[in-house]
């Protein structure tokens, strides 16, 4: 462990906490290079836990002896940049939550069927680009036993240091790809699928016939439009949560929420 006193915002090895934009982070054009950032000691512990590989932190000093002294005994011989909160501020453009980051190594996604194996509720994030709503969503997934989570590549990433953030590091725990073909791939796996919409076709969310599929897996659409047509024309079931008050539809965060704790597999 190398710990760093930075007095600069041009400090050299800094740019991944300030300079580097969420696309360079990800870095598409080779996904092996991939760095995301986690955010509060809770969070990086969780990554650190779940087998992800820090590359740097950024910490504030009273946090190296503080929060973070168990962090910074764990992470091996990285890069340890510190300094005062305001210059640290500066540097990334808003105040740390606890004091820490953590620069971390990006996987590789894993297959679908890799994913799935096993698995026995699974949800799609269908075009879903809001990075709170994802974070939520992956929270409630793991909290409510969801086995796996699929993304088609319209959605936001996962490793958005918000999703993360909000997610309280969920997004860790759940097993979890892109997907390109969902209803298709889904059905050759032995899924059924179960659209969240509303149409004149759509069942209760407690029809006794969902709780009853031994694989199922809920599609969530976007924030405004809702799922493709296409998505719910292919699907098993178009499902839609009771209201009432004259109330059409919740957030998606919250429906899947409801969603999640009613169709979970109860064995």
């Amino acid at each position: 462990m190398a710990v760093i006193e930075i007095t600069s915002l041009e400090h050299p090895g800094v740019e991944v906490f300030s300079t580097l934009t969420e696309a360079q982070l990800r870095n598409r054009l080779d996904p092996q290079r991939g760095i995301f950032i986690a955010e509060s000691p809770k969070v990086i512990r969780v990554a650190l836990d779940a087998g992800y590989e820090p590359l740097a932190l950024l910490c504030e000093h009273r946090h190296i002896g503080g929060d973070a002294a168990d962090i910074v005994e764990r992470v091996g011989d990285i890069p340890v940049y510190t300094g005062e909160r305001k210059l640290l501020a500066q540097l990334t453009g808003y105040t740390l939550t606890r004091g820490v980051l953590c620069a971390m190594r990006r996987p590789v996604p894993p297959a679908v069927a890799d994913v799935c194996r096993g698995a026995r509720r699974v949800v799609v994030i269908h075009g879903v680009v809001d990075t709170t709503n994802i974070g939520a969503i992956f929270r409630s997934a793991a909290a409510l036993g969801m086995d796996a989570v699929l993304l088609t590549p319209d959605s936001c990433d996962p490793l958005n240091r918000r999703s993360v953030r909000v997610s309280m590091g969920s997004v860790f725990l759940v097993p979890w790809t892109w997907v390109d073909r969902p209803q298709e791939q889904l059905h050759e796996l032995g899924f059924r699928t179960a659209a969240m919409a509303l149409t004149d076709r759509s069942v209760p969310l407690d029809y006794p016939a969902l709780k009853q599929e031994p694989r199922l897996a809920l599609l969530m659409g976007t924030e405004g439009d809702g799922l493709p047509q296409t998505a719910i024309e292919g699907a098993d079931y178009v499902v839609r949560i009771p209201m009432a008050h004259g109330v059409d539809s919740l957030n998606v965060a919250a429906a899947s929420a409801v969603a999640f704790w009613e169709l979970r597999n109860r064995e």
